[in-house]
């Protein structure tokens, strides 16, 4: 089965040098559909975002929308930008965390990549667990999603 959308999650693994090796279906369909350079970030330091440029430029095309007065703007392109750095997914399929955001997400050794569409999270693996114990899919977000014909 061809995926066309990054999706689903995979165990990984962040070597000495910060390096996360990209599992190879998700490495696969990110050089085939957008080729190898990304941006990666956060919004919050609790887990890596990563972005092929191509996602990365037309989230920001869109965000450049926003009056530049806007407080909320500034503040996520603080984080964005604070936590962010462009990256190259090497022959072996790896790509460098930055340091700044590996030590505050806790981003080594063992992780978790999840699929989010059209860019990746990546997660420390204990956080990842607790994340989803702690914040449970309750009523009200299933009515949410059902408001969208989800």
């Amino acid at each position: 089965m061809e995926l066309t959308v990054l999706m689903g999650h995979a165990p990984a693994k962040v070597d000495e040098k910060g390096r996360l090796k990209i599992p190879a279906n998700f490495r696969k369909l990110i050089e085939e559909k957008f080729g190898g350079d990304c941006f990666i970030t956060s919004t919050d330091g609790e887990q890596a975002l990563i972005y092929p440029i191509p996602v990365w430029a037309d989230f920001h095309a869109r965000l450049s929308k926003v009056p530049s007065a806007s407080m909320a703007k500034r503040k996520l392109l603080e984080r964005m930008n604070y936590y962010g750095h462009v990256a190259a997914i090497d022959a072996q399929g790896r790509v460098l965390i930055p340091t700044i955001l590996r030590n505050v997400a806790g981003i080594t050794e063992d992780v978790v990549v999840i699929g989010n569409t059209d860019h990746l999270i990546v997660w420390n693996e204990e956080r990842s667990q607790r994340r989803m114990t702690d914040s449970p899919m309750t009523a009200e977000d299933f009515k949410e999603l059902e408001l969208h014909g989800v």
